[in-house]
């Protein structure tokens, strides 16, 4: 089958008027804890899109790590390509791919970077090998082999086999402050509900239905 006549009808759900909320995030987090619920894989996988200095997009998924009325947290190297391009352009998109639910949420913003606190407190609370990850991989940079990041790795478990990692002052978290959240639940016929929540100078939101 050509993947051109590959199609399936959406019809999981619908999203109305009346399912809105005040605000995104309390409809976020209803989303959030179905999908968990739900058991999807992933369920806190995000795509991040970033801008470098020549106007090229570039995309990875993250993972979610917390959510508030403030913004959306996730974890990374700062010597990495995504951190890097934030640090020249805070304007970032995210989108939570829930394809098994016909759902997605798309997110746009700017990102600002968590304390150092923020940052430490998180790190401590990570698994160690994971802690060592974090210091064995210098993010996006070129690497010979997959055998010397393994090697690399082994050499941080040694240096620190007895020893607490201090929080790296290289790794951190960003916080998307959105000022525009979309909902998308797929509709039969490909009539989909789409929902578009954007902050106005006040801090209020609105909402408005978009066409699919």
């Amino acid at each position: 089958m050509a993947i051109s006549d590959m199609r399936r009808q959406y019809a999981k759900g619908s999203l109305q008027d009346t399912d809105l909320t005040a605000d995104p995030f309390s409809l976020f987090d209803r989303w959030l804890n179905d999908a968990i619920t739900a058991e999807i894989p992933d369920p806190t996988a995000m795509t991040v899109a970033t801008v470098d200095a020549t106007g090229q997009p570039s995309q990875r998924i993250v993972l979610l790590k917390d959510v508030s009325e403030a913004g959306f947290v996730f974890f990374t190297n700062l010597g990495s390509r995504k951190a890097q391009e934030l640090g020249q352009n805070p304007k970032v998109s995210c989108h939570f791919p829930w394809f098994f639910m016909e759902r997605q949420v798309r997110v746009c913003g700017v990102v600002e970077k968590l304390s150092f606190k923020e940052n430490a407190t998180y790190f401590l609370s990570r698994p160690k090998d994971s802690q060592l990850a974090a210091y064995a991989s210098e993010q996006s940079k070129p690497i010979s082999s997959r055998e010397l990041l393994h090697t690399q790795f082994a050499q941080m478990k040694q240096k620190f086999a007895n020893k607490t990692l201090p929080a790296p002052d290289f790794w951190g978290g960003f916080r998307i402050v959105p000022h525009q959240i979309e909902f998308w639940q797929g509709g039969e016929d490909r009539l989909h509900d789409r929902f578009e929540y954007n902050r106005d100078e006040n801090g209020s939101w609105n909402t408005q239905r978009l066409m699919p």
